[in-house]
């Protein structure tokens, strides 16, 4: 398989005739962290957003009380 352009546009339709890109054929990958302060800020968020809701469900799991704010309020655990 080839992967090709024409006018600037992949000419394959899907990818069972587009070979993906190997590792020795990606280009380098600059990485540059711009500082701001606006939310949500920081790094990694797209990674990180599955363990809010799995850590609320571990809790629920473990205690019965269903969170619905998070930092976790400890004292919403108690009784």
């Amino acid at each position: 398989m080839v992967r090709s352009l024409k006018n600037g546009r992949v000419e394959q339709t899907n990818f069972y005739t587009y070979q993906m890109i190997r590792m020795n054929e990606a280009p380098a990958i600059e990485v540059h962290v711009v500082k701001s302060t606006e939310p949500p800020g920081g790094l990694g968020e797209s990674g990180t957003s599955a363990i809010v809701p799995a850590i609320a469900n571990a809790i629920f799991a473990a205690t019965g009380k269903r969170l619905r704010k998070m930092p976790v309020d400890v004292s919403l655990l108690k009784a």
